[in-house]
């Protein structure tokens, strides 16, 4: 395995090469252009994935960051099964650090999304599986998990540009008072917070960790708080 800091930044062509699949999202061109795909997306993003996962480890010394696809690596195939949009390949990069013994897509964690016109940073819990929701929603309610919820979320949203996603239901869940002051966060199915972002300089750049990882620092109170939810579900 390379060392953490192998990692140089993503070239230019990475983003041109995620133009030219969405002009031609087909397993034609994808198999003719397959070595340029190694070459200037997955190549440099393992390096990544080691170079902010030594970072990450400052914060969350037990975070995830395996450079292997369908671990850190999200696959670039898409599932078309039950989609009306049967293209076959995602237009873009897709990372993914978690911390806890769960699997990983029911742990907290830190997400990279990287397409040609935006970066999109975020932390947290997308979609919470059927134990972890009731958990959730019993914490948010908790005498004390509750408030400490609130004051995570409260410093999240003192950040420039940090938006607060998963809000789902239309009505309080049965069993629970729609008059608590956390009520609108039982609306959640998942819980996370991210920034969108025009595309960094650094990307190009060693320094692209550390930019990440400023902005990571930020979202550590709400990931802190779904790790002890996690670890107690």
């Amino acid at each position: 395995m390379k060392a953490a800091d192998a990692f140089s930044g993503f070239p230019k062509q990475t983003l041109t090469f995620f133009r030219n699949l969405a002009k031609n999202n087909n397993k034609l061109w994808f198999d003719s252009h397959r070595e340029e795909y190694e070459k200037i997306v997955m190549a440099p993003a393992r390096d990544f994935v080691l170079a902010l996962g030594d970072k990450l480890k400052k914060i969350s010394p037990a975070v995830h960051a395996d450079p292997r696809t369908n671990h850190s690596i999200f696959r670039i195939n898409r599932d078309t099964r039950f989609s009306s949009d049967k293209t076959p390949y995602k237009t873009h990069l897709a990372l993914w650090f978690w911390e806890g013994a769960r699997p990983r897509m029911e742990c907290s964690g830190f997400y990279f999304h990287l397409e040609p016109t935006h970066l999109m940073l975020g932390a947290g819990i997308y979609l919470f599986p059927k134990d972890l929701l009731e958990a959730y929603r019993q914490a948010v309610v908790h005498p004390r998990q509750g408030p400490a919820l609130t004051l995570a979320l409260d410093k999240l949203m003192k950040h420039k540009g940090c938006f607060l996603g998963g809000s789902h239901y239309k009505k309080t869940p049965p069993g629970f008072d729609p008059a608590h002051p956390n009520a609108e966060y039982l609306l959640y199915n998942g819980l996370y917070a991210g920034v969108e972002l025009q595309i960094p300089a650094q990307l190009h750049t060693p320094d692209l960790a550390d930019f990440c990882f400023d902005h990571f620092k930020k979202m550590l109170p709400l990931h802190q708080w779904l790790l002890a939810l996690t670890r107690q579900a």
